[in-house]
């Protein structure tokens, strides 16, 4: 991927090694972990590691320099989501407003509860904020054998397809409908949701490379090994052994291999319209 010349954004934050006001012990991390195996809702999970706070903890240890370049991208990657999204989201009714992206390491604290990295990269829609552990980067090439910086950028376009999706109004509509549903029909919901998040990172990729031609060749079959590996169905076989499908909340692999090349296709938003189309 050539992201070297990408402009860098100023809207990083970088917490590493500060601890997290709510610290997060062990036996909460296996809860949260069996609850997410479960079915349970991001929010439900990020109140299971800790409630609402701020990060005033003291500094633990300074941030690791060998990340200095990861942290380069991660503003690059930032500042190309900004630029597309500020040039194509007023087609579809709404101002972009950029997120702020934190980084953090090990857990912290957002405006939606505390949070460990073993949950992954989350974006909290209460403080308009993507949340991000580099350590995942290292996961995703070590763990899931999804290596190289296209493989990090969906992922990163993944969590700015939320905040797209909260900017018009599709977070607050969804969390609405999932008052009072039932347990499947609310996973159900949030599969709907990532798959929609996940086409609005192709969105991303299409415009960028249409722009700054940043996709080289196999950076596509990068995200897809990423989109593949962390599918529903793929970490359940891995971690339990079995598939439960009515507990899904994120997509299986296929679903999300099918959205990330739908918003590359052809980069329209209306495209990714995963709750008229079904998963």
């Amino acid at each position: 991927m050539r992201w070297e010349d990408e402009r860098r954004s100023d809207n990083v934050e970088d917490r590493r090694g500060i601890s997290a006001g709510g610290a997060v012990g062990g036996g909460a991390i296996i809860v949260a972990i069996v609850a997410a195996l479960l079915g349970a809702p991001p929010s439900v999970i990020r109140a299971l590691l800790g409630g609402a706070g701020s990060d005033t903890g003291a500094p633990t240890q300074p941030a690791d320099p060998r990340d200095n370049e990861r942290v380069d991208f991660v503003k690059a990657v930032l500042g190309s989501t900004e630029d597309v999204w500020s040039a194509v989201l007023p087609s579809s009714g709404a101002r972009y407003v950029a997120p702020k992206l934190v980084l953090f390491s090990d857990a912290v604290d957002s405006a939606c509860g505390s949070a460990s990295a073993a949950m992954g990269p989350f974006y909290c829609p209460e403080d308009r904020r993507v949340y991000l552990d580099l350590s995942f980067f290292r996961e995703l090439a070590q763990r899931f054998g999804a290596p190289g910086d296209f493989a990090q950028a969906y992922v990163v376009g993944h969590e700015v397809g939320h905040h797209v999706q909260n900017l018009l109004g599709i977070s607050a509509r969804v969390d609405a409908e999932r008052q009072g549903a039932s347990r499947t029909a609310a996973n159900h919901t949030s599969v709907e949701v990532e798959l929609q998040a996940d086409c609005l990172a192709g969105v991303w990729a299409f415009h960028a490379n249409q722009t700054h031609h940043i996709l080289e060749p196999g950076d596509v079959d990068t995200a897809v090994r990423a989109a593949s590996a962390i599918g529903d169905d793929t970490l359940q076989r891995e971690t339990q052994g079995r598939v439960v499908p009515d507990s899904f909340t994120h997509g299986t692999s296929a679903q999300r291999v099918k959205w990330l090349r739908t918003g590359l296709a052809r980069g329209r938003v209306a495209d990714c319209d995963t709750f008229k189309a079904g998963p």
